[in-house]
């Protein structure tokens, strides 16, 4: 599913996270591809970030991406 609606603001905590504004997707903090909130799957409470892939997730989190 491609989102065609707004950018979300969330809030990520450990295990889920919480929809400060309405919207159908966020944008990965790496690869500025948009993802929509229910194919959201990886993201860093402690960045506050969200990620398109397990991949891009953890090269992130190992310090290996911008």
């Amino acid at each position: 599913m491609t989102p065609t609606g707004r950018l979300a603001r969330l809030h990520y905590l450990p295990g889920s996270f919480r929809q400060l504004s309405a919207g159908d997707h966020v944008i990965c903090a790496v690869s500025n591809v948009p993802i929509p909130l229910d194919a959201l799957r990886y993201w860093s409470a402690d960045l506050q970030e969200a990620y398109a892939t397990p991949e891009i997730a953890t090269r992130r989190l190992l310090g290996q991406a911008g």
